[in-house]
This record gives C-alpha cells, structure tokens and sequence, in this order.
C-alpha cells in the first residue's frame, strides 16, 4: 500500500480570493488540516521551507503544534534548504520535535531550489569554504547534523563540568530519527549520492534535467538508480521514496471553477531551463476521479514509489483542501492501485 500526504507551501497573502490572508492564518490553517487530514485516513502532513517570501519558513515549531494535535498523521518537511540552517541547532530542534510527535517526524532536506533572495543564505551569515561551492554547503552541513541526531561526540567537554572523556554529543537524542532522514532529488546523479549516504528519496514535480523521455519515466529511472545505489552500498534498512504529485479531482462545481481550464493548460509535462538547467516539470493531474486514477496507474514513478504527496492549494482554505484530500484517499487512491 502507498502512503499518501499532503504537500503544503504554506502561501498567504492578502488578495482577492485567497482565504490566507496572513502568516498567522496559514500557520493555523496548516494544523487545522493536519487534524482534518488523519481522520480521513492520509499518511502524512508535509511542509515546504522558503525564505524571505510569504510562505512557511520555520518549519519545527509547526510541526512541533501539529504533533500537540494529532496522534498517527506523518508530520515531515518537503524540503528544508541546508544552504540557511545550522546543523547542530537545526538537530536539537528535530530531536525536540520528534520526541514531541512520539517519533513520526520525516525530515526531507536538500540543497534547496532557486529563492527570492539572491544567495540568501549568505544575509543568514554562511558561506562555502574557499574552493567550494552551495552545493558543497548544504551536502557538509547535511553531513553535521546527521552525525549529530545520530548521537555522536560533538563538542569537546568542560573537564569542570562534565565527567566525560569524549566528546559530547546533542542532547536530547530522538533514536531512529537518522533513518527518517530524506534527501530531496533532482537528478539521478543526486538520487545515486542519497542512496551511498543512507537518506530517504524524495522527489518532486521537478527534475532539473531532460532527456526527451516523459517525467514519470525520468523520474522512475531516477528511482531505480537509488535503490540500486542503496543495496550496493549495504545499508542496514529499507529505504522510502517519495515523489510529489498535483492532483484535483473534479467532483463539483467549486472544483470545475477552480481547475477545469487547468486541466487543459497543465494535462502535460513542461520543458524549460532553470538556473540554466534544462528542466522538466510534471504535469498536473486534473479529472473526473476514475480518469485520474487510470493516469495514476500509469505513472512509472508513482507505481514504483512507496510513499505520494499531494500538493495542495493551500490559500483555498481547510475545508476545500479537506475535501480534496477525502476524494484522492477515498475515489481515486483505490481505483488507481494505491490503497
């Protein structure tokens, strides 16, 4: 059975239409749909990190509020930007919040992807070492706070203050959070690095590469390239993989208002450069339920996947994204082979 979340970006702004108008009111939203989503029987609640633009940015206290609410729901992030974060601080903060959620956090980090701010890790006060480069960065703090949620020596201890011989490690520690540990992918050179390191795959609609093949198909090689990866390197679990899906259901005229001209605009993948990258994004699945479901047994990533995010609308409010969320779980998930 595939396990399915919800993937929100967390936008809110004051404009017509929008039923997040504020910062407050998407925070709250967020948990609100959390609640609504684990009594509908979906997998997980996820949320996607950005800085300096009007989306969620501090993920832990959320996820911290979220877990106070809930009891089984998943509770992750999709993806968190290495480029901004202090690694040791960052694995306090997880291991608080783990324990907080009786361990069902799923922490997706990465590089990140292109931001508002030009190099906005840089206001944060972190630059490559000489010779290095972003990517570097967030791969070398990637490393620190694994080695830290892990449990081992960090700090060199006080020898007035502390007994110990050896260095100290983070505390508290949240075991078997280092297994819930996944790298967000964009190619299949970093798909094949993820599964050498021993993190989780998480992939979006979003690869920053193009060979002419369709995404779903792109995306499954990409897949298989991780796992593959993952069994030669012999680590001692069964890795997950994620990708990301958008999905609307058209079960009503609020939903055709909304999304039946999308379903015309965006029933196919889109080839375009990013950051001069060749890329290839996803298409959106947009239908009646049975017609989704049909597509969705075909997609060669989302049959090869074990776990699937749905990203949400999120400035249509709780209730539509609730009802959305009942219609894929309970409508198209079965029909399509997922449940």
């Amino acid at each position: 059975m595939t396990k399915i979340g919800f993937l929100s970006f967390g936008h809110y702004q004051d404009v017509r239409g929008s039923l997040v108008p504020t910062a407050r009111e998407s925070l709250v939203q967020a948990i609100d749909l959390a609640v609504a989503a684990e009594e509908l029987g979906v997998d997980g609640a996820y949320v996607r990190v950005h800085h300096f633009a009007p989306q969620y940015s501090a993920p832990f206290p959320l996820l911290a509020a979220m877990a106070a609410r809930t009891k089984t729901i998943e509770l992750g992030t999709g993806v968190i930007d290495m480029r901004y974060e202090n690694p040791l601080y960052m694995a306090e903060e997880a291991a608080v919040t783990d324990l907080v959620s009786n361990r069902r956090l799923q922490l997706g980090i990465s590089r990140g992807s292109p931001e508002t701010a030009l190099d906005g890790w840089r206001t944060f006060g972190y630059l490559p070492s000489e010779g290095s480069d972003d990517a570097d960065l967030a791969r070398d703090k990637a490393a620190l706070f694994r080695h830290a949620i892990a449990g081992r020596g960090i700090a060199q201890p006080n020898p007035r203050m502390s007994g110990s011989v050896g260095r100290l490690p983070i505390d508290p520690i949240s075991p078997g959070l280092s297994e819930r540990i996944w790298w967000g992918s964009g190619t299949r050179a970093t798909a094949r690095w993820a599964g050498e390191q021993g993190m989780n795959l998480m992939s979006s609609t979003l690869l920053t590469e193009d060979t002419g093949v369709p995404f779903d198909e792109l995306q499954a090689e990409q897949i298989e390239v991780f796992r593959t990866a993952w069994s030669e390197a012999g680590h001692a679990w069964a890795p997950r993989v994620s990708v990301s899906r958008s999905i609307l259901p058209i079960v009503s005229e609020t939903d055709e208002y909304y999304f039946g001209v999308r379903a015309q605009r965006e029933s196919r993948d889109q080839v375009g450069l990013l950051d001069g990258a060749r890329s290839r994004f996803g298409r959106s699945y947009i239908g009646a339920p049975d017609v989704i479901a049909e597509e969705l047994a075909a997609d060669a990533a989302v049959q090869a996947a074990d776990t699937l995010l749905v990203t949400i609308p999120n400035q249509l409010g709780v209730d539509f994204n609730a009802a959305l969320l009942g219609n894929i779980v309970q409508l198209v998930a079965p029909a399509a082979g997922l449940r």
